[in-house]
């Protein structure tokens, strides 16, 4: 861009000046459009289309302080659970006229941290889908800016949690009222922070009935890694499984039918989560509704709200238990 483009180009208050209004109301018509009246704000958008003004985001951030962008951290993309948390996230920002930064961390506390130094000057908050890592080190990750952890706890962090753990309750009182005892545990990957709350309130339940609980894992939430889990689950002589994630249940399923394994002619099986609404859950499958795309709309609020001055809090989003036809009461012998 030449020098006679940068004197020729319009600037915010030419727009301010064309509508008849202050600079500042000029911004936040562009920027912040539910804090001007509709006629002010038409009058704006006309004037700033007949100067072909573009409102960078550097320009709102110095009458605002905010950039209209925020900051959501996931570990990775290849767990499908995280993909209607971010949907539901996007939505949000957009209805908040927001933008949303979807980073990868790849599960790393240092990278995370790194990432988010980086992007302190360029993000108004940080949403973090932190599956696991230090507490306070989460906590200290996002500096001066506004924090929401999706799917765990940390002291003096917001946070949404969906509550999973009364999710795996649910399961275990209904396979123990059609006579399970014997449970097998696929549980979630290594260091998870969710794992061992949805593994002790199964195992609540399941002993509380006068059975017992064999935890199968830590393991990586992958087709591949249900698969080879199957064996092991014969093993064990359970006539009843609860798999933390969809996709490996959808894994050892596939494997059990390779092995004349029938469900739930001869097994039972359930999951802590239910990712039909992408098309990767098994059909018909007894499992807990997790109101996915609702967290990350809540994460974004949430972050709005601490924004403004709000204190943080803890949330907590209930789940749905959902009958379908993978569980029956035990077969009289179990696999071998």
């Amino acid at each position: 861009m030449d020098k006679n483009e940068v004197e020729t180009s319009p600037r915010l208050a030419d727009v301010a000046k064309a509508a008849g209004v202050s600079v500042a109301t000029a911004s936040r018509a562009l920027s912040r459009p539910d804090m001007v009246a509709a006629e002010t704000r038409q009058r704006v958008e006309q004037a700033a289309e007949g100067l072909d003004f573009r409102h960078h985001p550097s320009a709102r951030a110095l009458i605002t302080g905010r950039m209209g962008l925020i900051a959501l951290c996931v570990p990775t993309l290849a767990n499908p659970f995280f993909a209607p948390i971010i949907s539901g996230a996007q939505r949000a920002a957009e209805e908040a006229g927001s933008g949303l930064l979807v980073v990868v961390t790849e599960a790393s506390i240092e990278r995370e941290r790194r990432t988010m130094s980086r992007l302190q000057n360029q993000v108004d908050g940080f949403i973090a889908l932190a599956t696991s890592g230090d507490s306070a080190e989460l906590a200290a990750a996002a500096g001066p800016k506004p924090l929401v952890l999706v799917n765990r706890r940390a002291p003096g962090v917001s946070s949404v949690v969906v509550d999973t753990p009364d999710g795996a309750a649910q399961l275990a009182d209904h396979l123990c009222s059609l006579g399970h005892r014997k449970f097998a545990y696929l549980s979630g990957p290594p260091g998870s922070w969710m794992d061992p709350r949805r593994q002790r309130a199964l195992t609540d339940r399941v002993e509380t009935a006068g059975g017992v609980v064999t935890p199968i894992g830590p393991l990586p939430l992958t087709y591949a890694s249900g698969g080879g889990a199957a064996q092991e689950v014969v093993s064990s002589g359970a006539t009843a499984v609860i798999a933390y994630n969809s996709v490996v249940l959808i894994g050892l399923h596939h494997a059990l039918s390779s092995m004349g394994v029938r469900v739930p002619q001869d097994m039972s099986l359930a999951c802590v989560d239910d990712l039909g609404s992408i098309g990767l859950s098994m059909p018909q499958m007894t499992a807990v509704h997790v109101p996915a795309e609702d967290a990350g709309e809540l994460a974004v609020e949430e972050l709005s709200r601490l924004g403004n001055g709000g204190p943080p809090q803890e949330l907590t989003l209930p789940v749905r238990f959902e009958l379908g036809q993978s569980t029956a009461a035990p077969a009289a012998t179990p696999p071998q």
